[in-house]
């Protein structure tokens, strides 16, 4: 078992059930990283070098839950990373101390249907990391099935945190059925709507146009990709009229495919009325437990209403289209904090006023 020396204490950033937000010392410590020891069969101990904050770390902070997944105690959040590897298991091969890696933050049981089946996100077991009550990634140091850690190469630690929100992306747009030329509205300009624009860029949708209630997500949205069309939602609206709007600056083309970013109704809602006789609604937000849909609508005119559990089998993939560059995520990360300024780094992301896209936090 080798290791590199490491000095600081491991630190996390945590929340609470009464909504607190703190950094405070964390496992596991400092003894265990340097010494390598507690290591179990096929772990690894990674530095954290960068983590990017999610939206659903917003909510659990700010909210204590999404749907069933409730935070009950003290928690760690933070799930998009990527570090080096200190320390290894002698019983792993595929890696050794020095390497860069992004960490897939879950750890499936391995046996139940969706696992044997190649659909691991279904797992029932699964433990996904800053889901309570799995604690995080949001750390100096964590210990991690390595077969679960993708090495990255020369790939910036930014980049490699930013394969994740990318997963998710990759997943939506091979299950929705994207094609060349495909019309695609995509709904939400947040980092998540940001990355799936990029994704169909990349994949050759045309014409494509992106939604959002804020100019300044839009203007970002164009900058990212210039051929993209923009439209700002205004609150209140009709969901018909918006998506009567939503043709129009598509040139009068129905979209074949939706892809929907905010899991807020009414963008869902304005989605259903946009798409084509046939075509297909593909909802990647999370929202309430329980909503309201023009049922039919969705019947008379055929329209598919599909829905996305994080993801499977697209980190290989992912990395490829970084590292040649086919997609391009260096522009989203708008902001960066310390591990010891995380506060102020979730404040950033929390407050729409900042302008900011994606926070991350260096290790």
């Amino acid at each position: 078992m080798s290791t590199i020396t490491v000095s600081k204490p491991n630190v996390g950033v945590f929340t609470n059930p009464v909504h607190d937000l703190w950094i405070a010392k964390s496992q596991p410590s400092l003894e265990t990283v340097k010494t390598g020891e507690g290591l179990e069969e096929g772990e690894v101990t990674v530095a954290i070098k960068s983590t990017g904050i999610c939206g659903s770390d917003i909510h659990f902070w700010h909210t204590g839950r999404i749907g069933p997944m409730v935070v009950t105690g003290t928690h760690i959040l933070g799930h998009e990373s990527a570090g080096v590897v200190l320390a290894t298991h002698p019983s792993v091969t595929t890696l050794k101390p020095g390497d860069r890696v992004a960490i897939e933050p879950n750890i499936i049981c391995g046996a139940c249907n969706p696992c044997l089946t190649g659909r691991y996100n279904g797992c029932g077991s699964v433990r996904f990391l800053s889901t309570p009550p799995v604690d995080g990634l949001l750390r100096r140091y964590v210990i991690h099935p390595a077969v679960w850690c993708h090495k990255i190469g020369s790939m910036s630690y930014e980049d490699g945190a930013l394969l994740e929100p990318l997963s998710v992306a990759l997943a939506a747009v091979e299950r929705s059925g994207i094609k060349l030329g495909d019309p695609v509205l995509v709904c939400g300009a947040g980092p998540i709507g940001l990355i799936t624009l990029l994704c169909c860029d990349a994949a050759g949708a045309e014409p494509i146009v992106i939604t959002d209630i804020d100019e300044g997500r839009l203007k970002f949205a164009k900058e990212l990709v210039p051929r993209a069309r923009t439209y700002k939602v205004e609150r209140g609206l009709n969901e018909e009229h918006t998506a009567g709007d939503i043709i129009k600056i598509a040139g009068g083309v129905r979209p074949s495919i939706a892809l929907e970013c905010t899991g807020v109704e009414s963008s869902i809602a304005s989605a259903i009325w946009s798409v084509k006789f046939g075509g297909k609604v593909f909802v990647i937000g999370v929202g309430k437990s329980e909503m309201n849909m023009p049922f039919m609508r969705l019947s008379t005119q055929e329209i598919d209403l599909q829905f996305q559990y994080r993801y499977c089998n697209t980190w290989p993939r992912a990395i490829r289209l970084v590292e040649s560059g086919v997609v391009d995520l260096k522009r989203l990360v708008t902001h960066r904090f310390d591990i010891e300024d995380a506060v102020r780094a979730f404040e950033t992301a929390a407050d729409p006023k900042t302008g900011a896209i994606k926070v991350q936090i260096q290790g």
